[in-house]
């Protein structure tokens, strides 16, 4: 038992061992939210950071280092569908066997919604952005990104975070997909659509 607690990590010890080996915060104190947008056709994470007024400030980038499903929302337990929606970040976990992860807020209140207006259960859980290359309806982004990107959010607070997961990068014109097995995916389009343009000050 002793043996298994000492490889149990505390928040606290990882943020320590990543301040001392030098892994960059991109100065997260210096903004008031920090928003997090992930574009799945684009396979990137964009970290910008967002003060009282004004545009945001791009931060940082990221490449997916994997992925799993198409262009869609999740709807079910299983379907292997990274969640396209605005999100929250639920916890921070320093003990992931993707390295580090970050946990979504999925299902939402809209996706929960959604799934009872169809008539659809086991929504499906566990959504995080961790490390590592391998996923199965999340987002990875590989060791050293997570590092970062860990020490950003724990800097800010979790509850200074928000999420934007796209299908596609709507501020360059693209159209709303067409998704067979729902009828509301205008209006989840036109959410992230607004928060995207949101991140410009638009």
């Amino acid at each position: 038992m002793l043996n298994k607690l000492r490889g149990i990590k505390s928040i606290h010890s990882v943020i320590t061992d990543l301040t001392q080996r030098g892994v960059s915060d991109h100065d997260a104190n210096s903004y008031e939210e920090i928003v997090i947008v992930a574009l799945k056709a684009e396979r990137t994470l964009e970290v910008y950071g967002r003060k009282t007024t004004g545009p945001s400030t791009l931060i940082t980038t990221f490449p997916f280092t994997g992925f799993s499903g198409e262009t869609g929302p999740k709807l079910r337990e299983g379907d292997k569908q990274i969640p396209e929606g605005l999100y929250r970040v639920e916890a921070l976990n320093p003990n992931s066997s993707y390295h580090l992860s970050i946990k979504l807020n999925y299902p939402n209140a809209f996706d929960q919604q959604m799934g009872k207006q169809d008539g659809r259960e086991s929504l499906g859980s566990d959504i995080f952005i961790h490390g590592k290359t391998a996923t199965i309806g999340c987002i990875p982004i590989g060791d050293p990104a997570i590092e970062e990107l860990f020490l950003i959010v724990n800097r800010i607070g979790i509850t200074q975070v928000k999420i934007i997961i796209a299908p596609c990068d709507f501020r360059q014109g693209l159209p709303y997909p067409e998704i067979d097995k729902i009828n509301w995916e205008t209006e989840l389009y036109s959410q992230i659509h607004h928060a995207l343009l949101n991140l410009q000050g638009e």
